[in-house]
C-alpha cells in the first residue's frame, strides 16, 4: 500500500489561497475540493489540505493561531533548481506573497535566495496572503 500525506492547513480566503497557490503552479484535486477545503496537490502522494477556519475547527478544539503574532506551521518544499527556487518566490511576491525576514536558519528573505549554512540548501522564506510562512528550497550537495 502506498502511503500518502495529507497536511491540513487554516486558510482565512479559501479561494484566495487556491488562486495563490494556482499561479505558482499547483494544482488541485477536485474529488477532495468543495467550498470549505482545496485539496493541493504537492507530488504523487502528497497534499495540501487547505481548510476555511469553520472546517478546520471540526478537526480540532484548539484555537487556530494568529499568524501576525505566531507561528502556526513551517512547510519545506525542494524544487530541482536555485533558478526554479527563485522564480517561485518572485511569482509568490508578485501575487501576494509578503517578504517574511531572515530565518535563523539561515535562509534569506524572499528577495535573495542565498546558500544555507551548513546543510547544503538553498533556501527561500516567504509570508503567504493569509500571513503563514513557507519555505522553499534545493539540496545543493
Amino acid at each position: 500500500m502506498t502511503r500518502k500525506i495529507f497536511v491540513n492547513l487554516p486558510v482565512k480566503d479559501l479561494k484566495r489561497s487556491i488562486s495563490f497557490f494556482k499561479e505558482l503552479g499547483f494544482q488541485f484535486n477536485q474529488q477532495f475540493t468543495d467550498e470549505t477545503a482545496a485539496c493541493m496537490v504537492i507530488a504523487d502522494d502528497i497534499y495540501a489540505m487547505l481548510l476555511t477556519h469553520a472546517k478546520f475547527k471540526t478537526f480540532t478544539k484548539r484555537e487556530i493561531a494568529d499568524t501576525t503574532r505566531f507561528a502556526e506551521e513551517l512547510t519545506a518544499l525542494s524544487f530541482e533548481s536555485k533558478a526554479k527556487v527563485d522564480d517561485l518566490v518572485e511569482t509568490a511576491l508578485k501575487t501576494g506573497a509578503i517578504e517574511s525576514g531572515s530565518c535563523t536558519a539561515g535562509a534569506s528573505t524572499t528577495s535573495t535566495v542565498i546558500p544555507g549554512r551548513s546543510s547544503g540548501w538553498t533556501r527561500a522564506t516567504s509570508r503567504r496572503p493569509d500571513g503563514k510562512l513557507r519555505h522553499s528550497g534545493r539540496k545543493t550537495r
